[in-house]
């Protein structure tokens, strides 16, 4: 850390970064500076993986297998490859890892702004305020639930939570729940609430399908191998769509070859389609159930044909195709819960980032960051852990690590030229820092 003076003439300490969040791209971005003898900092709101530690279910373990679990500077290394860690698991490997770095960390550490001051970002906090030349942010895409406004309409009976709020079937009320979205989140749900003997039924709209192994291997063998995961987001022809994806219909067990709608109907599941509105204590449906479920198998397929090219070339096993998704006779239009017994609603649609501290000009009309693969719109300014921010697979952990190492090679660069700027007595607002050329 430099002394320099701000803009009152007081000396006050600049690091060179500074890093927001401690999960696991903060702490993968940390890596990777210190690596490059960056001085900086890492600031968190809690503990370190505080979100693993305080905003996911009980059961719930990673949608990825053990060995491909890997961070920058550490692999996996346990007896159980094939296998899924639970939140606790994994919050011990980010502790532990976060040990291994020796980096200047400060938990119980919350942001309430952080603002452009000169040639410095200043982030104030309730514990006072740090400086820095650069900032990244690395406190995720899931900071707060994406609740439609129709939640507002529900009866004042039902009993409604959010999947940050959900720890198990135990917080459910007496009766049906109705679960809203089909990705991953809200399927795992469903199973796991029909295991608790809950009538279920599932508000469908656009999903994934996608199964947990093929022809021999788990699906992520083959979306590393065929090179799906490391597409750019450059090389996506609708990238605002692309980032706007639900998360595959997957689930951390390798018992359950696909999770999927037809699974929990078998299980007995009732299928809805999107939730559109309530009126006079029932809730209006829409029709499009039909046509998104067989979207989501015209995908499966041409998923499986790419697959299928690599794995004829790597002689794999013959590969089993699946059936398409089954959908009753006649798909309900709308809800009656008290008729039902539908006591209870988990919204399972989905997260957005909070960037409500942010007193630098980038966010767009809708509150979402502007940047171009993690290059903010302002210089020195950086995010990490963002779905499809540079890679298909930038928003889980084992894709952290290319992220990470673009994000912090482009960040050394500016600040080489902010120092070769700032020699030649150019203010910082005249520098745009290295093109995106030295972010590939």
């Amino acid at each position: 850390m430099s002394r320099e003076r701000d803009h009152n003439g007081r000396l006050v300490g600049v690091h060179d970064a500074l890093i927001i969040g401690a999960g696991h791209a903060g702490l993968a971005a940390s890596r990777l500076l210190a690596e490059q003898g960056v001085d900086h900092v890492v600031l968190e709101r809690g503990e370190i993986a505080n979100a693993w530690r305080t905003e996911r279910w009980d059961s719930l373990r990673l949608l990825t297998p053990n060995w491909q679990t890997r961070l920058p500077g550490q692999a996996y290394e346990g007896d159980d490859p094939d296998g899924f860690m639970t939140v606790a698991e994994l919050v011990e490997l980010l502790e532990n890892y976060a040990r291994s770095n020796r980096a200047q960390l400060f938990t119980g550490t919350t942001v309430r702004s952080l603002s452009l001051d000169g040639d410095h970002y200043e982030v104030r906090t309730q514990r006072g305020r740090w400086r820095a030349r650069s900032v990244i942010l690395a406190t995720g895409a899931c900071n707060k639930p994406s609740i439609p406004a129709v939640a507002a309409e529900l009866p004042g009976s039902i009993r409604q939570c959010s999947t940050l709020d959900y720890r198990s079937p135990a917080q459910m009320a007496a009766g049906g729940v109705l679960v809203v979205g089909a990705s991953a989140t809200g399927l795992q749900l469903a199973d796991e609430l029909l295991e608790a003997g809950h009538d279920v039924t599932l508000s469908v709209g656009e999903h994934v399908r996608m199964p947990r192994r093929y022809r021999g291997k788990d699906i992520f063998h083959w979306l590393e191998r065929t090179g799906i995961h490391a597409e750019r987001f450059d090389e996506v022809e609708d990238l605002t769509r692309g980032r706007r994806l639900p998360s595959p219909q997957l689930v951390g067990r390798g018992d359950l070859p696909m999770l999927d709608l037809n699974y929990l109907q078998d299980r007995g599941a009732r299928l809805v389609g999107r939730l559109m509105t309530i009126r006079e204590g029932r809730a209006l449906c829409s029709g499009s159930l039909r046509n998104v479920c067989a979207l989501a198998d015209l995908k499966l397929d041409r998923l499986l044909d790419r697959i299928d090219d690599t794995a004829d070339a790597e002689g794999a096993k013959p590969g089993e195709r699946y059936a398409p998704t089954r959908l009753p006779g006649n798909t309900a239009l709308g809800i009656d819960f008290a008729a039902e017994g539908i006591t209870n609603v988990i919204w399972a649609t989905g997260f957005k980032p909070d960037y409500h501290w942010l007193d630098v000009p980038v966010l767009d009309r809708k509150g979402q960051l502007v940047h171009e693969g993690g290059v903010v719109a302002s210089p020195g300014l950086y995010t990490l852990g963002l779905p499809l921010m540079r890679r298909r697979s930038s928003s889980f952990i084992f894709g952290i690590e290319d992220d990470a190492r673009d994000i912090t090679r482009h960040l050394a660069g500016f600040l080489g030229h902010q120092h070769r700027r700032r020699s030649h007595g150019v203010h910082r607002n005249d520098a745009r820092g290295p093109g995106m050329q030295q972010c590939a």
